[in-house]
């Protein structure tokens, strides 16, 4: 456990700017190399976001193919809805890095603005969020690949395990390795929707119908009035769009310098694309009339009327496989940099907050790994049993971080502070009525283990926060402490024969101690008995001016016996600073370190389980060499 028990992040603490000062204080060169520019943050950081197009419009269709075609009318105005949470999310979320440049997102909002429980919940809901995204990208990108590929089909959890693994791998090189891995599928992917889109426009019907050919529509008949519920549903199913726009925010420390400022931008050109791309695709859901249909995506259909079923139809196929598998590193990015900032807070075990010489949290990055692999092993590589968990903790967390901005601008109070406040109520009310929706549509689907994982991960953030608490109580933390003094000290150095490391053993304690005891543990057994005479006899011969103590123990054991011998000299000399000193050899080669009795690790063990004395492991190095 870490000493630095972590005092307040200074991430709740806002300076309530608009835009970030832009001091031109840069980082070291040496950080700075491995940290994003806007380009680099918008390929690290984005993937989620842009890979939701593929699955974005296509939840509006489905829901609203209930209706008949009649209902397929309304799918640019629910896009457009959605287009204009969009632009009011990115706003907020501009906003939100400059007012919390230590980044966090929801979280900091939260922290500063609603007080810590309700931040808890916005980390909850975040973390949830997060850990579902890497499952539904890596297990939608393997469906496209087992769709064209069905001999696959079989092995999809093992591909699905594979790509966590590569992508978990660049990102533990670091969070510009990753950008810089994944910048030209994104620029592929990107380029190829807005070619589409483009295309499309300028067509006054569809090219090609091959590849909806022989499947069965999914339009409902005969609806002749769309309701408000069945609008509210399609707005709420298409705003799963909007995922990944909080993960620029949450992620701004990953900037290069000024990071606020370059994050901005990034957050900005995010919003732009992913605005264009899913009007333009909605545009052309309508001109086209495209039908929903079983088995065939609605990104398929589109590629297909716009390009025909040629090269580029394929590209864009494989881009979006490539894509959604690769969306995952959204949360690399994210996550970790959350971890971070609750292990500050003393919410999580300070282990995710260090780093390593890439500007990496490992912990992070290992533990999300490990339990999306644990996920997408569960749900058997299956995109419908996780896509009914996904969206609803980001819903939460975007309506937490526009109430909270809404008690931001009321307390900071800038020029135009109501308009901005408006803004962001308006949002909040969106994305509030979004997510009870998507819940209460969702629940007997799955959402109810999101329900249910939320307090329960709160909990545990509360937990791990007083366990820290009663930790920093007993070191006494922001308390001045008494004045160190000297103590008298006692070594124990466990011996069971003469040697060189017997040797060196008693000269590391004599130096370290007023009193050195050495220690045996005898057994009443024959041959027992003859090898503990020898050492009493021996020992007189050597006469190292150190007590020799023998323990009798009845079973064999070496480490109560020490132990309970331990706690009595602590007992007798309650002032003394009992240590124990273990001394054991490390062999130059790791395959003859398995030779080994391993008597000091039981040692130690029992010592530190049952006393309050000082562990001291003296290591005696076998080099090669030696003879």
């Amino acid at each position: 456990m870490s000493m630095d028990m972590g005092k307040p992040s200074a991430a709740g603490q806002a300076p309530g700017t608009e835009e970030p000062p832009d001091t031109g204080v840069r980082a070291p060169a040496a950080e700075d190399r491995h940290r994003l520019t806007a380009l680099q943050g918008l390929a690290a950081l984005s993937l989620d976001a842009m890979a939701s197009v593929a699955y974005g419009p296509e939840s509006i269709v489905l829901v609203l193919a209930a209706a008949g075609a009649y209902g397929m009318g309304f799918t640019l105005p629910v896009t457009l809805a959605i287009a204009a949470l969009l632009a009011v999310l990115v706003a907020s979320y501009r906003q939100v890095i400059a007012a919390f440049p230590d980044g966090g997102g929801s979280y900091a909002v939260a922290k500063h603005h609603l007080g810590r429980r309700t931040s808890l919940v916005a980390a909850a809901s975040l973390i949830l969020d997060y850990v579902l995204n890497v499952a539904v990208s890596v297990t939608a990108g393997v469906a496209a690949l087992t769709s064209a590929v069905p001999e696959l089909y079989g092995e999809r959890v093992w591909i699905c395990l594979g790509i966590l693994v590569l992508v978990t791998a660049v990102n533990l090189r670091g969070v510009v390795e990753s950008a810089k891995a994944f910048l030209v599928p994104t620029a592929v992917f990107v380029g190829s929707i807005l070619a589409m889109v483009v295309v499309g426009l300028f067509r006054d019907g569809p090219v090609s119908t091959a590849s909806a050919a022989g499947h069965a529509s999914a339009l409902g008949e005969g609806a002749t009035t769309v309701g408000a519920l069945l609008l509210l549903k399609a707005f709420a199913a298409g705003c799963s769009a909007l995922t990944g726009v909080e993960a620029v925010a949450n992620a701004v420390p990953s900037f290069r310098a000024p990071a606020a400022r370059r994050a901005q931008r990034t957050e900005v050109a995010l919003g732009a694309l992913l605005g264009v791309m899913l009007i333009g695709l909605s545009i052309l859901i309508g001109r086209f009339h495209l039908q929903p249909v079983e088995g065939v995506t609605v990104l398929a259909q589109l590629a297909d009327a716009s390009f025909g079923h040629k090269a580029a139809f394929y590209v864009v196929q494989f881009a979006t496989m490539v894509l959604l598998a690769l969306a995952a590193n959204t949360s690399f990015g994210g996550l970790p940099v959350l971890m971070s900032l609750l292990a500050r807070d003393n919410h999580l075990p300070h282990v995710f907050a260090l780093k390593a010489d890439r500007q990496v949290h490992r912990h992070g990055v290992v533990w999300l790994a490990l339990v999306s692999a644990l996920l997408l092993v569960f749900s058997g590589g299956d995109t419908n049993t996780l896509v009914p968990l996904f969206a609803i903790g980001v819903f939460i967390g975007f309506t937490l971080c526009q109430v909270g901005m809404v008690r931001h601008w009321y307390a900071e109070r800038p020029r135009g502070w109501r308009a901005k406040a408006a803004l962001n109520g308006f949002g909040a009310l969106l994305t509030g009525v979004s997510a009870v929706v998507v819940t209460a549509t969702k629940f007997t689907e799955g959402a109810w283990l999101i329900v249910v994982a939320l307090p329960l991960l709160v909990l545990a953030f509360e937990k791990i926060h007083r366990a820290y608490a009663e930790i920093g109580e007993r070191l006494e933390l922001g308390r001045i402490p008494r004045a160190p003094r000297r103590s008298r000290s006692v070594v124990v150095v466990p011996v069971s024969g003469l040697s060189r490391l017997t040797s060196q053993a008693l000269t590391a304690a004599r130096s370290l101690g007023d009193e050195v005891l050495a220690v045996t543990v005898t057994h009443p057994s024959p041959e027992d008995r003859e090898a503990a005479e020898a050492l009493r006899r021996d020992w007189e011969l050597w006469k190292p001016g150190v007590a020799l103590v023998e323990l009798s123990s009845e079973t064999r054991s070496l480490g109560r016996p020490l132990s309970a011998y331990v706690r009595k000299l602590a007992q007798r000399d309650q002032d003394a600073q009992v240590t124990v000193l273990i001394p054991e050899t490390e062999p130059a080669r790791l395959w003859q370190r398995l030779l080994q009795n391993q008597r000091g690790s039981v040692v130690a063990h029992a010592v530190r389980r049952d006393t309050d004395a000082v562990i001291c492991r003296l290591r005696f190095r076998i080099t090669a060499e030696a003879r």
